[in-house]
Formats: structure tokens, sequence, C-alpha cells
């Protein structure tokens, strides 16, 4: 395993996003992948092992002790993905983390006269890549 990024102190891609630190017992899962990693450390190694990854925080909501935050990431390979992350608080800390991840994908012929296209300007909810930034 390689981790191109420091020990973090809780400082993690995640952390950021979020906009709180990171509990050291943390468990964080991704439910497309069927995936849960444990402890402040196993994040950051993993998150380590994307040194291109750009994101940007479009949105973020707190009602009490649950944080639900927006955001974009760029992998390097130049698409965006949209992704939501849901983060559980105690004593202000994140103990539990549940990411969502939109892999980029074209609205279908047969739906596109049912829809309206929506209105993502770069600096908004949904930032494009010129606003995305390391973390």
């Amino acid at each position: 395993m390689t981790t191109s990024q420091p020990d973090s102190n809780g400082a993690t891609r995640v952390s950021y996003i979020l906009g709180v630190p990171l509990a050291d017992d943390v468990v964080r899962q991704w439910p497309q992948m069927g995936e849960i990693v444990r402890t402040r450390r196993l994040i950051a190694d993993v998150e380590g092992n994307f040194p291109e990854l750009t994101l940007e925080v479009g949105r973020r909501l707190q009602l009490n002790d649950v944080v639900v935050v927006e955001w974009t990431c760029n992998y390097g390979d130049g698409r965006l993905y949209r992704n939501v992350t849901i983060g559980e608080l105690e004593d202000g800390e994140a103990v539990r983390v549940t990411d969502y991840w939109g892999e980029p994908t074209m609205t279908p012929e047969w739906r596109q006269p049912m829809t309206a296209r929506l209105e993502m300007p770069g600096d908004g909810t949904w930032p494009d890549d010129a606003h995305l930034g390391h973390y």
C-alpha cells in the first residue's frame, strides 16, 4: 500500500468534506462497493492512494448530529463525480461516515423529452473542474 499523504492527525479529505474532525475509531462505509474501513488512520491510508484527486464541497447541511454534504471530485481523469457524504457525529467528531458516488453518465435518449437540463454553474453546488482543489 502506498500512502503519498502524510499523517493527517484526522485532517483527511473526508474531514474537509464534512467540516468536522474524525474520531479515532471512525467507521467509513461505501455501500456501492460493499466496503467498510475502520479508524481515522486507515481512512487516511486509503485516501493517500489518490494523489491526483481534486474536490470541492458544493453544499453542507447540518442538523444536530448529522452532516450531509454534496460535493464533486475528479480522480485525475477529467471525469467529474457527483457525491453525497453523510456524517454521524458524537461530541463534534464524525464517528460514522457513509459515501455515495455518482459516476458520470448521460441521460438516456428515451428520457430526454421528459426532462430538462439541471443548471450546474461551475461555482455552484456542483463545482466544475476549475473549482476543484487538492485537500
